[in-house]
C-alpha cells in the first residue's frame, strides 16, 4: 500500500517564553502544545479513545537530547502523563540531532502509507534554557563526533560552521567581504521575517541591519571564525506537533484537509566535518549529500525547483542557508551570491526562504524544528500563516539537518489536486 499523507493541522508554543523561569516542566509544555493541536484540528479525546481501540492510531515523539537538558528519558510515553486518553496507543521517541522531528515525521508518515494507522500525533520538543551557554554547549556538541569534536571543546558548533564557512571561501574562490555581507544579508533577512509571526522568538527584538553588517562590536561579538553572533541560531524552549492522517480518514471528516506530504529525502553523510570535507572535495557541492536528500524530495514528489513557491530550511548558522541555496537548485553552487543579491529570497522575492523566520529569528529548540518546519509548510499551503503568508503558495519544500549537516532531512508539502 502506499497511501497518501495528510496533514490535518498543528501548533507550536511561542519560542520566546522560558518555560524554567516559569516554574514549568515538560508535562506543562507538552500538555499545552499537544492540546492546542487537538482544537486547531478538531480531534477529541473520545475520538483518540476510539481510534486507539481499532489500534489505528501512533504517537511519534522527536527530541534530541532531554537526559541532558531535564534528566528525562523514555520519551515516547511522556504524553501518558498528559492525559489518560493517551493510555495505550503505542508511542516512541525519535532521535537524529537537529533533525530529530524530520525522523519522526518519516517514520510517521511511512506507517500510514503502509496502512498501519490512519492518525498519527508527531510531536517535536526541547527545554534548552534550563542550563548556561557553556554547558548546553557541550550537551549540543553530541550531534557531532562528540570525542573528536565536542569533548573539552567551547561551543562546538559554531566552530563546526565557521568551518563551513572557510570551505565555501575556498571552495568557490569568494570575494571575502561580499560573502560576510552575503552571510549578514541572510541573517538580516530571518530577523525582519521573524517580526511578522506571531510565535517567533526574535519577533520583538531590535535588529537594524548595521547590526549585523558589523562584525565584532558590542552588539555582534565575533563567536567563533568567520561567524558572528547575528550569524547564528538561537538557544530555545519550545514544541510543535502536527496530526497525520491517511486518505480514508481524512474523507469521513468534516474539515477534510487538502494538503499531502508530496515527496521526501533523507541522506546521511559522514559524522566527523572534516571526514564530509574529504569526501566531497572532488564534488561542484561543498555538502552532496545534502543536495541529494533535495533531488530525492524532487523526484518522489515529481515536482522541480521552479514548482515550489517558499521555503524552510535549516540556518542553524547562516553559512549553512548560504550552502542551502544551492542545494536546493536555486543557482549552481558558487552562485548563491547572485540569488542574495537579487532579493530572489526575500519575503517579497520569486522564492522566499524562511518566511517563518527560521531557526535564527523563530527560534531552534532542537527536537522541535522539523516539525516546526512541517507545520510552516502546511500553514503556507493552506493560507493559514497570517501576516507571514506567501501569497499563492501551492507547494513548499524545507531543508532539516542534524548535527554538521550529517542527516539531511528534505520535505515537499502541497495541495492535493
Amino acid at each position: 500500500m502506499n497511501n497518501k499523507v495528510y496533514i490535518l493541522g498543528g501548533s507550536q508554543t511561542d519560542f520566546s517564553r522560558n518555560w524554567n523561569k516559569e516554574g514549568k516542566n515538560v508535562i506543562a509544555l507538552l500538555r499545552e502544545n499537544i492540546f492546542d493541536t487537538l482544537n486547531e484540528v478538531n480531534l477529541t479525546k473520545e475520538e483518540i479513545i476510539e481510534l486507539n481501540k481499532n489500534n489505528k492510531i501512533a504517537i511519534f515523539v522527536g527530541n534530541f537530547i532531554a537526559e541532558n537538558y531535564i534528566n528525562q528519558g523514555h520519551l515516547g510515553s511522556l504524553l501518558t502523563e498528559v492525559d489518560p486518553c493517551f493510555y495505550g496507543i503505542p508511542s516512541a521517541r525519535y532521535e537524529a540531532a537537529c533533525a530529530s522531528g524530520s525522523v519522526a515525521i518519516d517514520a510517521a508518515s511511512s506507517k500510514i502509507k503502509d496502512g498501519t494507522y490512519d492518525v498519527a500525533i508527531v510531536i517535536g520538543f526541547e527545554l534548552m534554557k534550563t542550563v548556561d551557554s557553556r554547558v548546553g554547549g557541550s550537551f549540543l556538541g553530541k550531534a557531532g563526533y562528540y570525542e573528536k569534536e565536542g569533548k573539552d571543546i567551547e561551543l562546538p558548533f559554531p566552530k563546526l560552521f565557521s568551518k563551513l564557512a572557510d570551505e565555501l571561501l575556498i571552495k568557490y574562490n569568494l570575494n571575502r567581504e561580499v560573502f560576510l555581507k552575503d552571510l549578514a544579508d541572510i541573517s538580516f533577512i530571518n530577523y525582519r521575517n521573524a517580526k511578522r509571526n506571531s510565535n517567533a522568538q526574535t519577533r520583538d527584538w531590535y535588529v537594524c541591519d548595521k547590526e549585523i553588517i558589523n562584525r565584532g562590536n558590542e552588539t555582534n561579538p565575533i563567536i567563533a571564525g568567520e561567524l558572528a553572533l547575528k550569524d547564528c541560531s538561537q538557544i530555545t524552549d519550545g514544541a510543535s506537533s502536527i496530526i497525520l492522517c491517511s486518505d480514508k480518514y481524512n474523507k469521513i471528516r468534516n474539515n477534510k484537509s487538502n494538503v499531502i506530504i508530496k515527496g521526501f529525502g533523507h541522506r546521511v553523510a559522514p559524522l566527523e566535518f572534516e571526514k564530509k570535507m574529504e569526501d566531497s572535495k572532488n564534488n561542484k557541492y561543498i555538502l552532496p549529500w545534502t543536495r541529494q536528500a533535495c533531488l530525492d524530495a524532487y523526484k518522489r514528489a515529481k515536482l522541480t525547483v521552479d514548482d515550489i513557491d517558499l521555503f524552510e530550511t535549516h540556518d542553524c548558522f547562516t553559512s549553512s542557508e548560504y550552502a542551502a541555496i544551492s542545494c536546493f537548485g536555486l543557482c549552481e553552487p558558487g552562485g548563491e551570491h547572485n540569488v542574495i543579491n537579487s532579493g530572489i529570497i526575500d519575503f517579497n522575492g520569486k522564492k522566499p526562504i524562511n518566511p517563518s523566520g527560521g531557526l535564527i529569528g523563530c527560534g531552534h529548540p532542537v527536537g522541535a524544528t522539523g516539525v516546526r518546519m512541517m507545520l510552516d509548510l502546511y500553514k503556507q499551503v493552506s493560507n493559514k500563516a497570517g501576516k507571514y503568508q506567501i501569497k499563492n503558495a501551492k507547494n513548499a519544500m524545507m531543508l532539516n539537518l542534524g548535527g554538521s549537516a550529517t542527516t539531511n532531512y528534505a520535505y515537499i508539502v502541497g495541495k492535493d489536486i
